[in-house]
């Protein structure tokens, strides 16, 4: 056989199985865990992961998932939980294996008593997205199975019953928002990054089912973030869609009464950008503001009257009472210190921040290499370290990736706003160069915003096993 016929019928053979395990997929009886999914983060205390494989029923979920949540080590009994969901596609759903080693979102996650769970979907290559952001096609029954099993796993059985605050990108936010339609009793807030569910049906997309509105859900607080360049103030394409969908389900929400808003990405097109610099800040309102004082307790309710409105979509928000616009299509935001961060981020998403991070900790010194723990501000989350000996600063540590979706991170950034793997490690290698003189070795967090914690307790010096 010529080596040309022997290239050809390879190139078939390789066609032939695609569309097998396409085809395969889309009958939802995957029997075996995809492959790049293989490779993700070790799971152990405070982390926890479970893993299903595809549903053989019909109805159920058609690919396997993992479901990875963080649990704050200190916390007593669980208030909530934060989920944070990637999006459509094999890498948009790989992201998701790094979103629950998240310092920025773990800081979110811990101030309120929540746990920050990552769900991981094994949507093979093209396979149809509906099959889980949908969440009425088992991604829900999924997800609360999970944090059933989570639950007991972690010793937290509380996890089943408490409320949620969703994030999410893409298909992520149809899933978010889907989960609000379908369960409003259970969900404190979500952002809705350039992704919403349909509340009528679109005859140009016919594959995706719309959802009814449930009056609950007008209660929960949502916030809708397109990128500028999504049909915004770009109007052609890959993305185009995204903005008229976001218009339809804002007009239909607003008009019903609902607390909801829009925050255009004046930078960004489908990527996450500078997102989380406010969408940490708006859960946060949202935790602070709606989750029940004692566990068994409904959420708590939301004032309309004492918020900021604004045109939709608009750069410049009022109190309600001096609104001169019309209500029913203005953007809500629920008081006037995010309204002002609102402000910011919509002009260029700087969104301010004047509070350094928290101070490094267990700084330890063994065999010329530093370590140490530190934990990301709220609002700024971490860009680098910087390393100290004496007075004398020697090094820094800072993310081997450039992020070429936002500010600098430590722990870099994927498209679907998660850590890249493998995960940043706060450790630093004494160079030969420096003096052993002094070894008092500290450690100095900077923000993404360039603001300085104080310097660390000096370091400890540890003869024995460094990895204690």
């Amino acid at each position: 056989m010529s080596v040309l016929r022997f290239q050809s019928l390879a190139s078939l053979l390789s066609r032939c199985l695609v569309v097998v395990l396409l085809v395969h997929t889309a009958g939802a009886h995957v029997t075996a865990q995809i492959q790049p999914y293989e490779q993700y983060p070790e799971a152990e205390p405070p982390y926890f992961r479970v893993r299903y494989e595809p549903s053989q029923q019909d109805g159920g979920l058609a690919f396997g998932v993992n479901y990875t949540i963080w649990i704050p080590s200190s916390v007593g009994p669980l208030r909530g939980v934060i989920v944070h969901q990637h999006g459509c596609g094999e890498g948009s759903c790989k992201s998701g294996l790094s979103g629950a080693y998240d310092l920025h979102w773990q800081a979110l996650a811990e101030k309120h008593d929540c746990a920050l769970l990552s769900p991981a979907y094994e949507q093979p290559g093209d396979a149809d997205c509906q099959l889980w952001c949908d969440p009425r096609n088992g991604s829900s029954a999924a997800f609360q199975r999970a944090l059933l099993d989570l639950g007991e796993k972690s010793g937290h059985p509380e996890l089943a019953e408490v409320p949620w605050a969703l994030w999410g990108h893409s298909g992520g936010g149809h899933w978010a928002g889907g989960m609000v339609l379908l369960h409003p009793d259970k969900v404190a807030a979500a952002w809705l990054r350039s992704g919403v569910p349909f509340l009528e049906a679109n005859p140009d997309r016919p594959t995706i089912k719309h959802h009814q509105l449930k009056k609950s859900a007008l209660r929960v607080p949502i916030m809708c973030n397109p990128g500028t360049k999504e049909g915004v103030t770009v109007k052609e394409g890959r993305f185009a869609r995204v903005w008229p969908a976001n218009q339809k389900f804002f007009n239909r929400m607003r008009k019903d009464g609902g607390l909801i808003g829009v925050a255009v990405d004046p930078l960004t097109s489908h990527e996450c950008g500078n997102q989380r610099y406010l969408a940490i800040r708006w859960l946060d309102v949202c935790l602070e503001s709606r989750l029940p004082n004692k566990a068994g307790q409904p959420m708590r309710d939301l004032n309309e009257q004492e918020g900021w409105l604004a045109d939709t979509p608009g750069f410049q928000a009022v109190p309600a009472k001096t609104f001169q616009g019309d209500p029913q299509v203005s953007t809500w935001l629920p008081s006037e210190e995010f309204a002002t961060l609102w402000m910011q981020y919509v002009n260029d998403t700087q969104v301010e921040d004047v509070t350094p991070p928290p101070i490094p900790y267990a700084v330890k010194l063994c065999d010329g290499k530093l370590s140490w723990k530190a934990k990301a501000d709220v609002e700024s989350g971490i860009e680098r370290f910087l390393i100290y000996q004496g007075e004398e600063r020697i090094g820094e540590v800072v993310s081997e990736t450039k992020n070429r979706f936002g500010r600098a991170i430590f722990q870099g950034l994927l498209y679907s706003d998660t850590p890249t793997l493998p995960l940043s490690q706060m450790e630093f290698v004494l160079p030969s160069s420096v003096s052993s003189e002094n070894t008092e070795y500290r450690v100095v967090t900077v923000n993404s915003v360039g603001l300085h914690s104080a310097m660390s307790d000096p370091a400890v010096v540890v003869s024995s096993d460094c990895n204690e």
